[in-house]
């Protein structure tokens, strides 16, 4: 049996002896389980599920890029811009890899002040991260506009390999989905706390206890999630 001890955190059981000492390392954490909200892990169980279809995507791309003969089309030439009578190769891309990045920033800051119960600051952040989201889809939506007036299809493109445009339009494509999806959940929940769901525990879509912000905790972890995907993308699709 194992004795117990007190911490800044109340009870404690220390580790048993022996054998039940090594079961007890290797166990799953019983605490942690009960301690966590039933939204947030079945949101961490939805990103995980997330985390094997992309990887299959990514899988298939890396696949499909060394077993095909034909050459692979160059990402700088392929995602220039002409500026300025120039060419500017992935400036578009980093600029949305920027945009992106920095939502994260407004998201977890967004979480911080939520959890202060200031709702000013905690809407102006959700706001401001949906419209960082926004801007990326926007600019995604521009960079397939231009490649599909270039000539760039599912089956085939101008620069080589046919697998390139199946592989683009389904990897970007189902990313910028969970983007586009992002942003209208974090309007909502920004509108619930603009209102004061929260805090008076006004039950609803997104609204379960008194003073839950917690959603917005959940939020974040969705939208981390989208934004450690496009790193990823990022890194095999144009970096590579």
């Amino acid at each position: 049996m194992a004795e117990t001890s007190l911490n800044g955190f109340g009870a404690q059981p220390t580790r048993p002896n022996g054998m039940r000492g090594v079961v007890a390392d290797w166990a799953s954490d019983q605490r942690a389980f009960k301690s966590a909200s039933w939204g947030k892990s079945m949101m961490w169980i939805f990103l995980l599920s997330d985390t094997f279809i992309f990887g299959c995507f990514l899988l298939a791309y890396m696949t499909a890029r060394m077993s095909t003969t034909v050459p692979w089309p160059d990402a700088s030439s392929v995602f220039a811009l002409h500026i300025g009578g120039a060419d500017m190769p992935l400036i578009l891309i980093a600029i949305m890899t920027f945009v992106l990045i920095s939502s994260s920033g407004t998201m977890a800051m967004a979480v911080n002040f939520a959890y202060r119960r200031n709702r000013r600051m905690t809407v102006i952040l959700l706001l401001l991260t949906a419209l960082m989201g926004a801007t990326f889809v926007g600019m995604q939506a521009f960079e397939w506009t231009k490649l599909i007036t270039e000539g760039v299809r599912p089956w085939g493109n101008p620069w080589g390999a046919p697998q390139f445009g199946a592989t683009f339009f389904m990897i970007t494509g189902f990313h910028g989905t969970h983007v586009t999806f992002g942003v209208i959940f974090l309007l909502i929940v920004a509108r619930k706390v603009w209102r004061g769901d929260y805090d008076r525990g006004t039950r609803g879509f997104f609204t379960s206890r008194p003073g839950d912000y917690e959603h917005v905790e959940t939020m974040g972890l969705y939208w981390h999630f989208v934004d450690l995907v496009w790193v990823f993308i990022f890194a095999f699709f144009y970096l590579w």
